[in-house]
C-alpha cells in the first residue's frame, strides 16, 4: 500500500489560476484567458522554432559577414530586404576597403586559416568590382 508520500515525482501547480480565481470569486479561472494562455505559449514555441539560431561571432564570421554585404552591393547576391539584385559600385568598393583595411590592421594577428580566407575573399570581391565598374 503507497501513500502519498512514498511516490516519487512532484506536482506542478499553477498559482496563477488561483490568483485569478481569487480575483473573480469563481473556483476556476476563466476559460478563455486559459485558453488565450495557451495559445501565446504555443505562438512563443513555434516563433523559437522559425528563428534560426545565430552562428558564432568570430573573426572568420565576421569576414565572410562583410563580404556578402560586398556581394550584395555588387549586384550578385539579392538584396535581403527586396529579395533583387540591387548594385551600389561605392558601397561595395567601400566595404572592399574596409577589408583590406582590416587585413592590414591584423597582419601577424591571423591564424592561418584566418588569413587564406581574407585573401581569398579579397581577391575575389576585388576582381568582381574592377569587372562591375568596367561593365
Amino acid at each position: 500500500m503507497e501513500s502519498g508520500e512514498d511516490k516519487k515525482g512532484f506536482t506542478i501547480r499553477d498559482k496563477r489560476a488561483s490568483t485569478q480565481a481569487d480575483e473573480t470569486g469563481k473556483g476556476e479561472a476563466p476559460k478563455a484567458e486559459a485558453a488565450s494562455s495557451q495559445e501565446g505559449r504555443k505562438a512563443e514555441e513555434e516563433k523559437r522554432e522559425r528563428t534560426p539560431e545565430i552562428p558564432e561571432i568570430n573573426f572568420s564570421s565576421f569576414i565572410l559577414s562583410l563580404s556578402t554585404s560586398a556581394l550584395v552591393h555588387l549586384g550578385e547576391v539579392p538584396d535581403p530586404l527586396t529579395q533583387k539584385p540591387d548594385r551600389h559600385l561605392p558601397l561595395a568598393k567601400q566595404t572592399i576597403d574596409l577589408l583590406g583595411m582590416l587585413k592590414e590592421k591584423t597582419q601577424g594577428n591571423l591564424t592561418a586559416d584566418e588569413e587564406k580566407l581574407i585573401d581569398h575573399l579579397l581577391a575575389d570581391l576585388r576582381w568582381r568590382y574592377i569587372r562591375e565598374a568596367k561593365g
